[in-house]
């Protein structure tokens, strides 16, 4: 008799599958515990930034602030005085996404901004839940903070500058610079040859080939254009500095040409709309004169036309021009001892011949020529030396003539296009830098730590 033993395999794939289901559930659970840490990290990363965009927002906040306002006015808008010399605003950017910003009153001022972002999830015993709304300035936030420090917003940065081209033509042109309030850089607040500076600067923000045409001229200085931009020079023209261009050495010197230039203009707007009268002839000691505009009478004074003779007495005045403005052969404008005129001009083109602006004190603040947007074209062909400054943003330049000595144009222009024909030896005054400007804007930009207090900044 034979006795057949039968093997029963049950057990074993009962083991087997019980293993196989232990292996494919540690694999699928180390799977979910990779993706769950790569969101962590997602979305922390993205937290991470996200705070320091809405940092930058109120930093941004700030800067429109300081630009339009005094640093003695900081509390328009809606900023708290801290009283303890910071400026105060928190601003929601998204539900509980928010940024604290603050301004020190100092000269230049100081920004502080902090964004604040919430913690993207947080960690359970169950596992990862989306975290609830956080309590403002709770520990459930990321934040992020930026120090920027600021500088005023220079209106005459340089000698000259164009938004567009700039064509130095003619014959015997140089660019140099002084400072009038230096006597170290000038006599008497006056140019001095001999004591002359290398900041005859002529920048364009253009980026076409040609945007700078520097010819036969003679730059004591810079010259820049925007990104891209090109600058033609001649066999006799030379840019440099001061024993770089006394050689006439040819050509640009290395490092004082670039293409890096990127100057904001603001347009110039209309400097009052009542209070003012308009001017009347008169005679002042044998003259008689179109118009006399006499400041202890009246400071605003307007007219629709300008031409002739015109004598400013008495202080500081300001003219305003709407619609046509030509001084022809003959004329100039006569400013006298202690004087000065601000000259807002509206008309589509403007011109200034004959004699030109007398400007006695030869102090370029003394003469400002203000060009509103609709003046798009300013012609100056007087043979004889101009003492001021030109910001006219929209209007095309053209300088023809020139005068008889030296000193020709002392202080800076700010236009759209240049173009020389003729004589001119252009001076800039350093000194402008500090008396014209317009708000403050970004020096530096850096991050620093946002749980340090203010009194460390």
């Amino acid at each position: 008799m034979k006795i057949h033993i039968h093997h029963h395999s049950q057990g074993s794939v009962l083991l087997v599958t019980l293993l196989t289901g232990a292996v494919i559930g540690m694999a699928l659970g180390s799977y979910l515990w990779m993706v769950s840490n790569q969101n962590i990290s997602i979305a922390r990363a993205l937290g991470w930034n996200s705070a320091m965009t809405v940092a930058e927002a109120g930093a941004e906040e700030a800067l429109t602030q300081v630009h339009y306002t005094s640093i003695s006015n900081l509390t328009a808008n809606s900023w708290t005085d801290l009283t303890n010399g910071w400026y105060y605003k928190t601003h929601s950017v998204n539900g509980s996404t928010y940024y604290e910003t603050t301004i020190k009153s100092a000269e230049p001022p100081i920004i502080i901004s902090t964004g604040y972002v919430p913690a993207p999830l947080a960690s359970s015993n169950v596992g990862l839940l989306v975290a609830p709304a956080p309590t403002t300035g709770s520990s459930d936030y990321v934040k992020r903070r930026v120090m920027v420090n600021t500088r005023r917003k220079q209106l005459l940065p340089a000698a000259m500058f164009a938004k567009g081209h700039i064509t130095l033509a003619g014959n015997n042109v140089t660019t140099d610079g002084f400072d009038s309030d230096d006597p170290y850089y000038s006599t008497n607040g006056k140019y001095d040859r001999t004591k002359r500076k290398a900041s005859g600067d002529v920048w364009s923000n253009s980026g076409d080939p040609s945007a700078i045409s520097v010819g036969d001229a003679n730059v004591t200085g810079h010259v820049g254009t925007g990104t891209g931009g090109t600058v033609n020079i001649s066999s006799g023209g030379t840019v440099g500095d001061l024993a770089w261009v006394t050689n006439s050495t040819p050509g640009i010197k290395p490092g004082w040409g670039s293409d890096t230039v990127h100057v904001e203009t603001e347009d110039v707007k209309v400097p009052f709309t009542t209070g003012y009268i308009t001017p009347i002839a008169g005679v002042v000691g044998a003259t008689a004169y179109t118009y006399v505009l006499d400041g202890l009478l009246n400071d605003k004074y307007k007219l629709s036309s300008l031409s002739g003779k015109v004598y400013v007495t008495g202080g500081q005045v300001t003219l305003y021009v709407t619609d046509s403005f030509d001084i022809g052969s003959g004329d100039y404008i006569y400013i006298a001892p202690g004087a000065s005129l601000k000259l807002y001009v509206a008309a589509p083109s403007a011109s200034i011949g004959g004699n030109g602006v007398i400007n006695t004190d030869a102090k370029a603040s003394a003469f400002e020529y203000w060009g509103l947007p609709t003046n798009t074209s300013f012609a100056f062909k007087a043979n004889a030396a101009f003492t001021g400054i030109v910001y006219a943003p929209q209007a095309d330049f053209t300088l023809g003539g020139g005068g008889n000595n030296d000193y020709d144009f002392a202080g800076a222009c700010v236009v759209n296009t240049i173009k020389m024909n003729g004589h001119f030896h252009f001076h800039y005054d350093e000194a402008l830098r500090k008396q014209y400007w317009s708000g403050y804007q970004a020096a530096a930009w850096n991050e620093v730590d946002p749980n340090a207090p203010l009194s460390q900044f």
